[in-house]
Parts: C-alpha cells; sequence; structure tokens
C-alpha cells in the first residue's frame, strides 16, 4: 500500500478564494450540528436528568441511571487505586506549574488612583459564582483538561466549580479524570458530555448545578451547543477542535518538525495542522519525514494524523517570501503556533495573532499541552485575533469604583450637565445641575 501523500500548498498559485478556504476550519460552519443539537438542548431542558441518562444510554452506550450521573465518593476512591502513582505523580507536577503560573496572573483585588484632587477611580476584581469545566472523552481521556480549565478557576477564587465529562461505555468516568479533580479541589464530577452537557448547566437539572460559565475543549456539538446558549450562559472563548501552525526557517532539522506536525494532528481528524515555510526544498524533507513518525504512533492516532495532514485541513504551505509566511500566519490566528527555529525570539515582533507562540526547539508542545503551566484551552477557528488564551481573568469580574469629594463634584458637574442637555437626557443633566447639592443639604 502506497503512503498517501502530504497536502501541498503553494500560496503563490492559489487563487484569494482557495486562500481563503485554506483558512477555514472544521467549527467553521456548524450549521449541521446546529439543526440537530437543537432537539437536544430542548430535551434536557424539559426532562433534566431522565434526559441526560437517555443521551448516556444512546449516545455514549453507557447503561446510565438518573442516579448515576454525579461520581461517587466511592468511585473517586476506586480512581485512586486503579491510576498509577507515577502518573499522579505528573499529574501533581502540572498541577503545582498550572496553579503558580495562575497565581501570579492574579490581579490586585482593589485598585485605586486619584485622577484629579478629590476623585478616586479604579478596579474591583471579584470571582463569578459558578462555572463548569468541559472534559472531552470522545477520543481519549484528557485529564490535563481538568487541571487547566478547574485550577484557574479555583485560583480565581470561584466557589463553585464543577467538572462534566461524557461516561465510557462501562458507565464510568476515566480515572485520571477523578484523580485531576481532586487534585484541583473539584468535588463534583458530572457524566453528561456533548451537548446535552452544555445544556445540562445552562438550565440546571435534578442533579446537575446551573452554572453561569462553562469552559472547555470540545467537539463541533460542544461548540453549537455553546453558541445556541450564550444567551442562558456565557460559553467563555471558542474552544473547538485542535490546530496548529509551525513556522520553520530550515534552521532546524526537517525530522524535528515533522514529528511536531504529528502532535496536534492526532487530536482528530478534524484537527487542522500546517507547516510554514518559505524554503521549499525543506518543506519537501519535511514531508519525506511525517510517514516515519505515523509508523511510530498507534494506528488510530496516525490515522487522525495521516487524515489530517493529507486532506484540506493540513499539509505544508510555502510562502513565496518570510513577509507572506507571517501574513498567512496572522491571518490564521492559530490555537497553537511553534516557532522551530534556531534563533526564534527573532520572529516574535512579526507575529500578531495566535492563542500561545511555542519559542524554539525545545519548547515543545507536548510540554506545554500538559505540565508547563499556562492553560492549553486557547482560542480556536480564527478568534485568536481578538480572544485570549483561557487565564484567571475568564472567572473574574470587573467593577468600576468612584468616589468624589463636593470640590471634585463642583469641577465636573458643570461638564457633565453641559453634556446631558446637549443629548437631551434632562434627568441626568438636572441630577448634576445645582439642584443636587441643594438637595444633599
Amino acid at each position: 500500500m502506497s503512503t498517501p501523500k502530504i497536502s501541498m500548498y503553494r500560496l503563490s498559485e492559489l487563487t484569494p478564494d482557495q486562500r481563503n478556504d485554506l483558512l477555514q476550519r472544521a467549527e467553521s460552519d456548524i450549521t449541521a450540528f446546529t439543526d440537530r443539537v437543537v432537539p437536544i438542548i430542548e430535551d434536557v431542558r424539559v426532562r433534566g436528568d431522565e434526559a441526560l441518562a437517555d443521551f448516556a444510554r444512546t449516545l455514549d452506550k453507557a447503561n446510565l441511571s438518573p442516579k448515576d450521573i454525579r461520581a461517587t465518593p466511592q468511585e473517586f476512591a476506586t480512581a485512586r487505586s486503579l491510576v498509577d502513582p507515577d502518573l499522579i505523580e505528573t499529574l501533581h507536577f502540572a498541577a503545582d506549574n498550572i496553579r503558580h503560573f495562575h497565581e501570579k496572573q492574579l490581579p490586585d483585588t482593589l485598585s485605586l488612583h486619584e485622577t484629579h484632587q478629590g476623585v478616586i477611580v479604579g478596579d474591583r476584581w471579584t470571582p463569578i459564582d459558578s462555572v463548569a469545566c468541559y472534559v472531552p472523552r470522545g477520543k481519549g481521556s484528557f485529564p490535563s483538561s481538568v487541571l487547566m480549565t478547574a485550577i484557574p478557576a479555583k485560583v480565581a477564587g470561584v466557589k463553585k466549580v464543577v467538572v462534566i465529562t461524557p461516561p465510557g461505555p462501562d458507565g464510568t468516568v476515566d480515572p485520571a479524570t477523578l484523580v485531576a479533580a481532586e487534585i484541583a479541589g473539584v468535588e463534583a464530577v458530572f457524566k453528561c458530555g456533548g451537548a446535552q452537557g452544555i445544556a445540562a448547566v445552562a438550565y440546571g437539572t435534578e442533579t446537575v448545578p446551573r452554572c453561569s460559565k462553562v469552559v472547555g475543549p470540545g467537539s463541533p456539538w460542544v461548540v453549537a451547543a455553546k453558541k445556541l446558549l450564550s444567551s442562558v450562559i456565557d460559553p467563555g472563548s471558542p474552544a473547538g477542535p485542535s490546530e496548529l501552525l509551525i513556522y520553520s526557517d530550515a534552521t532546524v532539522s526537517a525530522d524535528l518538525v515533522a514529528m511536531d506536525l504529528c502532535v496536534e494532528s492526532e487530536h482528530g481528524p478534524d484537527s487542522s495542522v500546517f507547516l510554514v515555510t518559505s524554503n521549499e526544498i525543506f518543506a519537501e524533507e519535511v514531508a519525506q519525514r511525517i510517514p516515519d513518525h505515523w509508523a511510530r504512533m498507534t494506528p488510530n492516532r496516525a490515522d487522525f494524523s495521516r487524515t489530517v495532514l493529507t486532506g484540506r485541513k493540513g499539509g505544508i504551505v510555502v510562502a513565496p517570501s518570510e513577509e507572506e509566511a507571517f501574513a498567512f500566519i496572522n491571518d490564521y490566528a492559530a490555537e497553537h503556533l511553534a516557532v522551530l527555529a534556531e534563533n526564534a525570539w527573532q520572529y516574535l515582533p512579526q507575529i500578531r495573532h495566535a492563542g500561545e507562540i511555542l519559542l524554539g526547539p525545545h519548547s515543545a508542545i507536548g510540554i506545554a499541552n500538559f505540565v508547563l503551566g499556562p492553560s492549553h484551552v486557547l482560542p480556536t477557528g480564527g478568534a485568536a485575533k481578538t480572544a485570549s488564551p483561557l487565564a484567571v481573568f475568564d472567572f473574574l469580574k470587573r467593577t468600576s469604583i468612584a468616589s468624589m469629594s463636593q470640590d471634585a463634584y463642583s469641577r465636573f458637574a458643570p461638564h457633565a450637565e453641559r453634556l446631558g442637555r446637549y443629548e437631551g437626557f434632562v434627568g441626568h443633566a438636572n441630577s448634576v445641575s445645582s439642584l443636587r447639592l441643594a438637595a444633599i443639604r
């Protein structure tokens, strides 16, 4: 059987429409999912736990009853006994790094300054009341996603943090996911994934609490449900199927680049992964090395990677110049951007849009995804042009604070009254006229 050919795109040969098509991701058009998600959401809204149990049986092939939806203390204890002690040590290592990174992010609870004599203004940061952390399971088990979502929420001071995740066919939660939840300080884990899980935390059920916000990566089903329920629950930044751009100037080995192309492309066939380079000879060398790395992967992960890198959402993009390479990179606004070059920092000023930027051959994507510290929940689908990585700020809200002395009021009031009368707000204008001081007296 011949090895499928790595997709190769030369920007100089593409029409504007073809170039634009290259920028599209699997989540760019979720219309087909939206239509199918609507009845799922409505069923959960109306029937609650009964609907969740039914969807667990039909979609997850798990024989759950409504009373089984929440993981029990016994399930947590069993999970601890099943997970290898070395993996538990690694989860603690990752948790410590994630906690440290986000503790350093925390803003001052109250920040005030005097802008004029007698005028105090500033911000107060307070945590949101509740958050649900979505942990996918369809293409594997991801305890790291628990740590990357729940720990920033806990650091921010959110009082109610829960985890929702699809059950396995045996009706249980992945053991390492339960251990990770415990390490993160989360006691409430619920067996409901997909669109039905998002609906459960949006509306609340007899067992699953209604939450203010839901965060975490997910399939197009999850993305569609978040969009449809955005007026009911804060869906956070878009976090859909995985995507990666690698930029290389050919100063590192083609083998290294080929290896890293297999990282995000193994997530699933809906991932988007490209090498961007202006060196065509190097591009060909990388393409030749990729099959060697597929041979070192498990068959299902190799199949995912092969589907992506030989399809329309992955492969190698050859730009006619360095300038045009970075123009494409910024238009793409990838979830992950790895700069594989000996002097990677020289390229940082040219990068405007990416969820995360990993500079240099030792800044491995695998380390960033699991144990580095910054959350691996990053904006996808081009949202990195306006959105940021998940952080403590996603679990905090900012309130403006102001206080004025009488003397300061007297200096500001005439200006406010003038604008109020110009804009036709008579009540506003009267409230800062001489009537106010008379009323205070």
